[in-house]
């Protein structure tokens, strides 16, 4: 027979008790500055309204003035804190609302409904002109408005009169002031507008004043005459290159004084170096300091059309510039010496550049300012001066003789020995027909004779007779030279060996 559990239960085992906690000591240190103030035995507030500490157990009363100020008032049927929005007995509010009173205002009703209709307020009533006097005051006079008191109307007459006869009085000195103009001022301004010139490098304006400093006016003073020309300094020590007929009075006579005058306006003696006349040419020599100098240019680069400034004292203007092109080149001139001077002969530069009486001796200059020739003569009219028919001796022509006069006082130039005049009865051709031989002379010597047409020297044809003396003269001495000529109709070439003149 079984047994329940109910009849037989097993015994449970005992159960352990809680065991005390164990507190760990506490240091007396962190106690004192983190442990409870004495008295208070828990976190929570005391419940019964003390406080363990005598001093906060309960704050003083305020002062008598604070309680007067702050306090409630006292105990008053006639005033209330806040009105209540009805009476005592529950009836109707003590005092409308605004939007019922008779100035209603719509704005100001939360149960108006939104309509269309007048403005929120009405117009201002109109004021009366009484009304508005009697807010405004009095107003004011003009003569208490001007004067701050009333003033005699004949007082404001006089006062006008003056006033006018003090403008009329200012309008007449204004009047004679600008008739009278700068004479009755002495402190006037006047604007000044600088100039919008443009001077590029290369200019006619740049070239004249890089040339200006290095062209003098050659003054020449004899007993019984005198000549004025120009001069272009060449060289550092005060060398000074001009025409032999300007300076011719000065080598004829020993009292002659000659003179330079430079751009700065001083005067400086000069002496002469050496002349030439058969070139026009002639070298003279000043003391001076640091002078600017001319450079010359190679004048067989020259063409027709380059632009040239004619630089010199025309007509005693001293110091002018006029521009011009090379006309042509290789035009020779031969022209009578002066006072028993042999005849002149150049292979010049013809230019239309204006050249009048005083340019002579004075520089043709290129577009770099380099000298290309110097001035020496024009084809002129007798009612008329410069017409563009100017002519200046090649500067290389001009740099030799310059050295050799500079070197030896003298020039040496290549001889053939004819007396030669234009010719045109060969034919078609033109030349020089040799009117009379020297004795002894390159061309005797050579076999040429009296009536022979010479058309070519060298490389260069001959068309006239000066054209034959700048031919031989562009050889030197003891050269031998091929001339071309014409005899009985016939062609010839004989070799000429050309002497020292």
């Amino acid at each position: 027979m079984s047994q329940h559990p109910e009849q037989n239960p097993t015994p449970e085992p005992d159960r352990l008790g809680p065991r005390p906690l164990r507190r760990p000591s506490v240091d007396p240190a962190q106690a004192a500055v983190f442990g409870r103030p004495p008295g208070v035995d828990s976190a929570f507030a005391n419940r019964n309204g003390s406080h363990p500490d005598p001093a906060l157990r309960a704050a003083p009363p305020p002062a008598a003035a604070l309680t007067e100020a702050f306090s409630r008032p006292p105990e008053n049927p006639d005033v209330v804190l806040q009105r209540p929005p009805v009476d005592q007995n529950g009836d109707a509010p003590v005092d409308a609302p605004l939007w019922s009173t008779k100035e209603a205002d719509p704005w100001r009703d939360p149960g108006a409904g939104a309509m269309i209709g007048p403005p929120a307020l009405d117009k201002p009533e109109p004021e009366t002109k009484a009304k508005a006097a009697k807010d405004t005051g009095q107003l004011l006079s003009v003569p208490e408005l001007l004067f701050g008191r009333r003033v005699k109307t004949s007082a404001l007459i006089i006062l006008a009169v003056v006033v006018l006869v003090i403008g009329g009085a200012g309008g007449v000195v204004g009047w004679v002031i600008a008739r009278a103009g700068d004479s009755l001022t002495s402190d006037v301004t006047l604007a000044e507008v600088q100039p919008g010139v443009e001077r590029p490098p290369g200019s006619i304006a740049d070239i004249a004043k890089r040339v200006a400093p290095a062209v003098v006016t050659i003054e020449v003073i004899g007993a019984n005459s005198g000549e004025t020309g120009s001069g272009a300094v060449i060289d550092g020590q005060g060398y000074i290159v001009t025409n032999n007929h300007v300076i011719q009075t000065a080598a004829r006579e020993a009292s002659a004084k000659m003179t330079a005058v430079f751009p700065d306006g001083s005067r400086v003696d000069a002496k002469l170096v050496g002349r030439d006349p058969k070139t026009d040419l002639a070298v003279i020599k000043v003391q001076v300091n640091n002078p600017t100098v001319l450079q010359f240019a190679n004048s067989d680069a020259v063409a027709v059309g380059d632009t040239v400034i004619a630089v010199g004292s025309p007509l005693g203007l001293s110091h002018t510039f006029t521009e011009g092109i090379v006309s042509a080149v290789h035009r020779p001139r031969l022209l009578p010496g002066d006072g028993g001077d042999p005849p002149v002969a150049y292979d010049a530069i013809q230019t239309d550049a204006s050249i009048n009486p005083g340019n002579s001796g004075g520089p043709l200059v290129d577009a770099t300012g380099a000298v290309v020739g110097i001035n020496s003569s024009i084809l002129a009219t007798e009612d008329k001066g410069s017409i563009g028919l100017g002519f200046a001796i090649p500067a290389n022509d001009a740099r030799k003789i310059v050295q050799a006069l500079i070197r030896d006082g003298q020039v040496k130039h290549a001889e053939i020995g004819i007396n030669a005049v234009t010719d045109v009865s060969a034919g078609s051709s033109q030349g020089a027909r040799a009117a009379n031989v020297a004795e002894n002379s390159a061309a005797q010597k050579a076999g040429i004779r009296e009536g022979d047409i010479i058309t070519k020297v060298g490389d260069r044809i001959v068309r006239n007779s000066a054209e034959l003396t700048v031919a031989v003269r562009a050889h030197e001495i003891g050269a031998k030279v091929p001339v071309v000529l014409v005899r009985d109709g016939r062609e010839l070439t004989i070799d000429v060996v050309l002497q020292s003149d």
